[in-house]
């Protein structure tokens, strides 16, 4: 796929796709995080009406990386739903898309912050986490975690300038043992890669991760010892 790039993480051969997901082929499953369904009814019914597509748009988005990548299993790591009351908004045309999906591919739903356990409704299997192979597939990262870990929650997203080129993108951010994906939701906003309340998630350095070109574009950024250290420095002149 001109769009994915091979990513060794945990002993394990990944492929890092360009529209926010992870493939791994020795299982078949496409991973995404915080899908974020029924955001834009959420505004709706706070008063502040959008488009009523976004559900739509990350489902499409959804089948054809499931198509694409020949996926047997999907496997979507918390927030699939805005919110725990999505059950009650949801309209019937995605809620038998949801079904339909779920029969094509396996789907594990991951509970996440946001959508608590509402997501059992539409097919598929729940659990808080699941580990495979080794490795710990969950919402929000654990910062004491020894073991390999990839998770969802912070919705990384890279600013930068790239041959002069201002760039703002969602992006995966990774070292040897972790690694957090980006938002897959149409209707989903980011955080900066390099924001405290995510670096602190790494114990030294990482990189923010672009796909482009089949490649991977790596950018490197401070974890938290880095950031730990430069307090103690600023404490101590002060």
């Amino acid at each position: 796929m001109s769009d994915a790039a091979p990513f060794d993480f945990a002993g394990q051969r990944f492929h890092m796709l360009a529209d926010r997901a992870l493939f791994w082929p020795r299982h078949g499953a496409l991973i995404v995080a915080d899908l974020h369904l029924e955001k834009a009814s959420w505004y709706a019914a706070l008063g502040q009406p959008l488009p009523p597509y976004d559900s739509h748009d990350t489902l499409d988005r959804l089948a054809a990386l499931a198509a694409r990548t020949g996926a047997r299993t999907i496997w979507c790591l918390g927030d699939s739903f805005h919110d725990r009351n999505a059950a009650r908004r949801i309209v019937p045309a995605i809620a038998a898309r949801l079904g339909a999906q779920a029969q094509s591919a396996e789907i594990l739903w991951i509970a996440g912050n946001h959508d608590g356990l509402s997501a059992g409704a539409w097919g598929g299997t729940i659990a808080d986490e699941i580990v495979v192979d080794g490795i710990v597939f969950r919402h929000q990262s654990e910062r004491d975690e020894a073991r390999a870990e990839v998770s969802g929650h912070f919705h990384p997203k890279l600013r930068t300038s790239i041959r002069g080129r201002h760039v703002a993108r969602a992006c995966f951010a990774a070292d040897d043992r972790r690694l957090i994906l980006p938002a897959f939701g149409s209707l989903t906003g980011g955080l900066a890669v390099d924001d405290p309340a995510l670096a602190d998630n790494f114990a030294g350095p990482y990189q923010a991760i672009l796909v482009a070109g089949g490649r991977r574009l790596a950018f490197p950024c401070a974890g938290r010892v880095a950031a730990d250290a430069t307090a103690r420095r600023t404490a101590a002149i002060s």
